[in-house]
């Protein structure tokens, strides 16, 4: 999910009037009442019936502004007009309309047991907002509104580069002390999802059907061919994911426009995938920054590594093992073959099949991704998987470069 908090986010009709809880759209006026103005209308009464249920007298909320969620949920913010109660000036409502997707976990359960498990820590150790009142049966949830912060997407995408350095610094830390703040809550994790009617579906086993089925799609679309040690290196690896080692919570989307960057420290924001898996999958991003997000572009030389150096001071203390820095950087390099391999499954198929085609970006991503995976591999003495990783990188660079290369940062150019 996107969620825009820029001051321009406001909603607004056709013919340019805010949509507030306030103002309601009355009987014969000009304005067309549009499906959006409806979205909100609702999430604004479900978030007052929460809190009237949670608070025993009714809140009104009013000056709602459209934060334009891209996910399945209409998101909010809103002022609080009066209360009795110490609430905050402003809160982020998120409605989920429609029945819970039937086989496939629930975005409504998984966020609202990810704020629970967070909203029962320490305020300092919370990395999120903090969550006011939920609801199962408006599929609902009330947050506090962290303002109008830049985004890490914003700050890598803007022209400071001193200030973009700070926030991937401060994510990763933020990252790490999530990690370490959740380690052995998944019992906890799971118990608040039952309770609240939502159902555990186990591991994700994308990675392993990824490492099963990329080997073929290399030959056919590269003519690479994966030799067998390679190939069950990597299926290996997808098993060990699912093992029981580093477990902690994950947001999984870690994209730069779900996290905010204030001076004060980076914030979580969308929990609508939140579950207990390895942190080592996340770790991948402190290699292969934000392979799973679209746009993703290149860090600076030295960066990926002042990166893992702040998530390990985090984490070390729950895991003393990662201390260890041959023990760090061969699970690293693990998870970053994987976080590679997955990203060439999902996004090999979608190049352009023509030799010459014009270039894209995920091209080049590509490119330097499986470029960076030989020089780490060799580094670490798997000298198959470093001349694999090789071999495709070239072929990737034959067929839609030739010369590609991923592209930094705006703020880092």
């Amino acid at each position: 999910m996107t969620v825009d908090t820029s001051k321009d986010s406001t909603n607004k009709s056709g013919n340019g009037a805010v949509v507030s809880a306030g103002t309601r759209v009355a009987a014969g006026e000009a304005m067309k009442v549009t499906e959006t103005d409806e979205a909100l209308e609702a999430a604004i009464k479900a978030g007052e019936a929460v809190l009237a249920h949670r608070f025993g007298s009714a809140i009104p909320l009013v000056d709602a502004e459209d934060l334009r969620g891209t996910g399945p949920a209409t998101v909010v913010r809103v002022r609080v007009a009066a209360s009795p109660f110490a609430l905050p000036r402003t809160l982020v409502i998120k409605h989920y309309p429609g029945e819970p997707p039937e086989g496939r976990p629930d975005p409504f359960a998984q966020e609202a047991v990810s704020y629970q498990l967070f909203t029962a820590l320490a305020q300092d150790e919370r990395m999120c907002p903090e969550l006011v009142a939920h609801d199962g049966g408006h599929r609902v949830l009330v947050l506090d509104d962290l303002g109008r912060a830049p985004t890490l997407q914003d700050r890598l995408r803007g022209s400071d580069a001193r200030a973009a350095e700070r926030a991937l610094l401060s994510w990763a830390r933020s990252l790490g002390r999530l990690h370490a703040n959740t380690a052995g809550r998944e019992a906890d994790f799971n118990a608040l999802l039952r309770r609240l009617g939502g159902r555990a579906f186990g591991e994700d086993t994308t990675p392993m059907l990824a490492c099963a089925q990329l080997p073929a799609l290399l030959s056919e679309l590269l003519g690479v061919d994966t030799p067998d040690t390679v190939r069950l290196h990597a299926e290996q690896l997808a098993e060990l994911a699912a093992s029981p080692r580093y477990r902690a919570f994950s947001p999984v989307d870690l994209c730069p426009d779900n996290n905010l960057a204030p001076s004060g420290g980076v914030r979580f924001l969308d929990f609508e995938r939140g579950c207990v898996r390895s942190a080592l999958v996340d770790a991948a991003y402190l290699r292969v920054p934000f392979a799973s997000c679209p746009y993703a572009l290149a860090l600076p030389a030295g960066m990926s590594e002042a990166m893992v150096a702040a998530w390990r001071a985090e984490v070390a203390g729950v895991w003393p093992a990662l201390a260890d820095d041959d023990i760090l950087s061969e699970h690293l390099l693990e998870s970053q073959l994987l976080r590679v391999w997955l990203a060439t499954w999902e996004l090999l198929p979608e190049l352009p099949a023509e030799r010459g085609a014009v270039p894209t970006s995920r091209a080049a991503a590509l490119v330097s991704w499986w470029a960076d995976l030989g020089k780490h591999a060799e580094r670490a003495g798997l000298d198959d998987v470093a001349a694999h990783a090789l071999e495709v990188s070239t072929a990737l660079d034959e067929r839609h470069g030739p010369g590609l290369s991923l592209a930094l940062y705006p703020a880092f150019r």
